[in-house]
């Protein structure tokens, strides 16, 4: 006895449903990487910039130095973590300040993190 075939695919229809519906979770999920790797990356900019004015502070106290004082990097370098000023996470450049006066990071053209511009100054809050 021979049995009619059935056709056992899956319809156009079915498939760019299927399609579709991956293409809008992997949106949902590259935003929120992207979102969690901008908050890492600003994370550790105030974390260095805490490191940084902790190190400044420090220096002053042990130096004698007063309000409006700069340190070089060499001086504060000993008081850092790693004996060095920090690594960028995102291309910022670390600015000391004088004593006083906050240290500061400024993003790359080309970088904007959460509510700061491309370009724009972090400071600690």
């Amino acid at each position: 006895m021979n049995l009619p075939k059935v056709n056992q695919a899956f319809t156009l229809i079915e498939v760019l449903i299927t399609l579709g519906v991956i293409a809008l979770l992997a949106t949902i999920a590259i935003a929120n990487v992207i979102k969690s790797r901008e908050k890492a990356q600003l994370t550790s900019i105030v974390t260095n910039l805490k490191n940084i004015e902790n190190a400044k502070e420090q220096w002053g106290l042990e130096a004698k130095k007063g309000v409006g004082d700069i340190p070089a990097v060499s001086e504060i370098q000993p008081y850092l973590k790693a004996g060095a000023m920090p690594t960028p996470s995102s291309g910022e450049s670390y600015q000391i300040n004088g004593i006083g006066n906050p240290a500061t990071a400024i993003l790359p053209a080309t970088t904007k993190l959460g509510t700061y511009p491309a370009g724009g100054t972090v400071t600690v809050p």
